[in-house]
């Protein structure tokens, strides 16, 4: 399938982007065509680049594609200079316009500090994600970690453990489960996909012993959307759910709160997980780790999530072509 090439932001150019972006390329060559969205002046020393004008020229290069934005300041590793913030937030603002024209054919993101683009442009958004979905003109979004074998969905996010049962809602759930669906049946192809949905409480609450959440919320929003026909086994014990025979048997956990979701894929692939946004009207992927300011420019930092997600990204939009063109 001839998708276009993927954009790929620099993120915090003070950060490990720019190596990393480096070392995907020098893995993926020309087999998966991408551009690198950034100032030139920010990449490693060295760097075999070839600058660009338009993504599709991004095919045959002899270097890294290079589209590039150019930055108010110099990228010193592991010290975000505030004055390159906002050139930050418009690279990202750029590679959705190229995705929205058909210029590009997914975006892929590397990692962004919040912190640095607060202080430097008064940046609004919790991150990324939330900022894609307001440039998408989309309400609701769900996040997604993937790897080769699992694939999990906290419900709630960026809260404290100690707010997730007030945030979870029958209305949250369900808007939860249907965008995973949908999403699994539009990006990987997957007619008729297996949930797995994790309780909040220690052994799915033990019948009420240990928390009533799976007895008047989860469970009734489950029977709710299996009488619509969706495949959802649950509420399960998380403790249960994880082990190589349970994880056959399902497409996607469902989770209640961040580290139920995350700490399983972090176990089962630490290097090779993948963030994904659903909910967008593009695809979106991101290496799931984070701008690694401690290890920048030191060259420690490991490519291979990025790798991964530029390699998700590609099939995904492969998978959204192929959809349309049925």
């Amino acid at each position: 399938m001839n998708v276009a090439p993927i954009a790929l932001t620099c993120g915090e150019p003070a950060g490990i982007g720019p190596e990393i972006a480096v070392a995907a390329w020098r893995a993926l060559g020309p087999d998966l065509p991408f551009f690198w969205i950034g100032d030139p002046a920010h990449l490693p020393p060295g760097t075999p680049l070839t600058l660009i004008d338009r993504p599709d020229q991004a095919r045959a290069t002899h270097g890294l594609p290079v589209l590039a934005h150019p930055f108010p300041a110099p990228a010193t590793p592991g010290r975000p200079d505030p004055r390159n913030a906002q050139a930050v937030i418009d690279v990202i603002a750029r590679a959705v316009a190229l995705v929205a024209d058909g210029e590009a054919g997914a975006i892929c993101t590397a990692p962004i500090n919040k912190q640095a683009l607060v202080e430097g442009a008064g940046f609004t958004f919790p991150g990324h994600t939330e900022y894609l979905a307001a440039l998408a003109g989309v309400g609701r979004v769900v996040m997604m970690l993937a790897a080769p074998g699992l694939r999990v969905v906290p419900v709630t996010i960026h809260i404290p453990l100690a707010d997730v049962p007030h945030a979870l809602s029958p209305a949250l759930l369900e808007e939860t489960i249907t965008i995973t669906a949908d999403a699994l049946q539009r990006d990987f192809a997957i007619a008729a996909p297996r949930l797995a949905v994790a309780g909040l409480n220690p052994h799915a609450g033990e019948g009420g012993t240990m928390g009533r959440e799976e007895i008047d919320l989860i469970t009734p929003t489950l029977n709710h959307l299996r009488a619509r026909g969706f495949d959802i086994a649950g509420p399960l014990p998380a403790d249960t759910m994880f082990h190589p025979a349970a994880r056959a048997r399902y497409d996607v956990a469902i989770c209640m709160y961040h580290d139920q979701a995350l700490i399983p894929i972090k176990t089962v692939d630490f290097a090779g997980g993948v963030n994904i946004t659903l909910g967008l009207p593009f695809v979106r992927s991101s290496p799931d780790h984070g701008t690694a300011f401690d290890i920048a420019g030191k060259g420690r930092a490991d490519p291979t999530s990025l790798i991964a997600a530029l390699r998700m990204a590609h099939d995904m939009a492969a998978t959204r072509t192929r959809r349309s063109l049925a």
